[in-house]
């Protein structure tokens, strides 16, 4: 029996050699790898050696020839096939162990020049992993370190490997190799930057964990990551506290990072079931707090709480007066941690870079049934070139204007169809959701009266993430005490609105952008 072996990665390779050595079986071994196992005492034979021809080409071609791939190849119950090898003075190779040039690690690299990411990629390795693979019956191929034990244990029981582990290592070879090839696809696809959508699309992502459940108790789930620098994204978050994220903890807390990062002041995001349900910006964090939890202070019950500045011993005393499944800021202070750790089920999360938004052609991905549908973030909160248009003749203050954007920013994140009332930089009433968008105004008026006070809406501003049909969303705006509006215009009963809105003294402002949000 033979084995080839050539790794990038060498953990555990000189004690497995060395298992093989025991059990007879000859070690065959190429560049680094080789003198690695030379350097330890390992009897191997290099692949010059086999192949009867050298490595050349600064490494890049030893593996390429046709004495390894036959052997490997073969199909041992082919009586012709056996009969070319002997013609050819070929053996057979039946155990691969390869793993591949680090691409990865290559390209998460900083300062990484295109030449170096080119120069690792493998070329000798995917071709000897998918030759034995192929050849699953008569070959054991290994990728994964974590898969020698397993081969190992089986030599020393019955001196082979068995048929249902070969196949689940084929398995594992061609998922590798396809994780491979995709990120290379990925970088030179970044690298050229000609289309945002090409004709095919491959995908990678690394799991991060198997999840107890998924939305529901009966539907199973898995969290991944996508390979590459990335930052401010749930995933690299370090947990301190509490059990493991969910998948709505997931899902939910992600919506609500994503709404954070539009804001630069102390702000604090409380979020449930992927709708923000209280917002609040003010001159401290802890002041961001109270207006965010006096937003809804029943909705933010059992609830996700995102905060952009470091959280103190003070608001962490706070914080503990009632339930929340995730707490997430860039920082807190010692003493802040140890107070929510006395609550051992509250998931408190530190992301330090939770400002950095994502990179404008990150994508946006849902699944349909026999498809995927895939977009780029909404990462503008008004065009380029836009210019707010006032389009009444009450013109909104400076503190109305403050509002205005606090509001616009809001509502970018409120499911559609979605209002968003604020007043002092603070949320004070939400619809999201609604199958027609009188309901979402009517909704968020209900709620701002119901969860605040009747005067909660009094001079307050109201932002709505697409136009309005018609003029009743500010006859429902004026009873509550609306006084300034912001929405994107453009439906062809504007005028009705802009009229409504002159008849109440109302100011109401165009952006030109909408941000629906399904």
């Amino acid at each position: 029996m033979r084995a080839l072996i050539s790794v990038s990665d060498k953990t555990g390779i000189v004690e497995l050699a060395k298992e093989f050595v025991e059990l007879g079986i000859e070690i065959i071994s190429t560049g680094g790898t080789y003198s690695k196992l030379k350097e330890e005492g390992v009897k191997a034979i290099e692949i010059s050696e086999l192949t009867g021809f050298p490595e050349c080409l600064d490494g890049r071609v030893k593996t390429l020839h046709p004495v390894v791939h036959a052997g490997l190849l073969a199909m041992r119950e082919k009586q012709e096939h056996m009969k070319q090898l002997e013609e050819l003075k070929i053996e057979t190779i039946d155990i691969v162990i390869v793993n591949l040039y680090p691409f990865k690690s290559t390209i998460l690299k900083d300062d990484v020049t295109r030449e170096e990411a080119v120069e690792n990629i493998d070329i000798g390795g995917p071709t000897m992993l998918r030759s034995a693979a192929k050849n699953y019956q008569d070959v054991a191929v290994v990728v994964d370190p974590r898969d020698y034990d397993k081969v190992l244990e089986e030599l020393k029981k019955d001196k082979t490997v068995s048929l249902d582990t070969k196949f689940y290592l084929m398995q594992k070879v061609f998922m590798h190799t396809s994780n491979y090839d995709t990120m290379i696809a990925d970088y030179l696809k970044k690298e050229r930057q000609d289309t945002a959508f090409p004709e095919t699309l491959t995908m990678t992502f690394e799991k991060v964990q198997d999840m107890r459940y998924g939305e529901n108790p009966h539907q199973s789930a898995a969290f991944y990551r996508e390979i590459g620098k990335r930052k401010g994204s749930i995933v690299d978050a370090i947990q301190l506290n509490g059990k493991e994220l969910s998948f709505n903890n997931i899902n939910d807390t992600n919506g609500a990072l994503e709404l954070l990062k539009e804001y630069s002041e102390p702000t604090v995001v409380a979020c449930k079931h992927g709708n923000p349900c209280g917002v609040g910006s003010a001159d401290t964090i802890m002041d961001a707090w109270i207006k965010a939890y006096h937003a809804d202070k029943t909705s933010i019950f059992g609830g996700i709480v995102v905060l952009n500045r470091e959280v103190t011993k003070e608001l962490a005393h706070e914080m503990i007066q009632i339930f929340l499944e995730v707490i997430v800021a860039p920082s807190y202070e010692k003493e802040a941690i140890e107070i929510l750790q006395s609550k051992k089920n509250v998931r408190v999360l530190q992301l330090t870079d939770i400002s950095v938004p994502q990179p404008e052609t990150a994508f946006d991905l849902k699944k349909v049934n026999g498809g995927l549908i895939v977009q780029t973030i909404d990462s503008k909160l008004l065009t380029e070139d836009s210019r707010l248009e006032v389009v009444t003749k009450t013109k909104p203050t400076k503190e109305q204007m403050q509002d205005l954007m606090f509001a616009w920013k809001m509502v970018k994140f409120v499911k559609s169809n979605g209002i968003a009332i604020a007043k002092n930089k603070q949320s004070v009433g939400i619809g999201p959701g609604q199958v027609n968008r009188v309901w979402a105004t009517q909704q968020a008026v209900e709620h701002a009266v119901e969860l605040i006070d009747e005067e909660a809406t009094k001079g307050a501003v109201l932002a709505s993430d697409a136009f309005f049909p018609f003029d009743d969303c500010v006859e429902v705006a004026h009873k509550a005490g609306i006084t300034a509006i912001i929405q994107p215009g453009g439906s062809v009963r504007d005028e009705d609105s802009i009229k409504k809105c002159d008849e109440y003294g109302i100011a109401m402002i165009f952006t030109g952008m909408r941000h629906f949000k399904h």
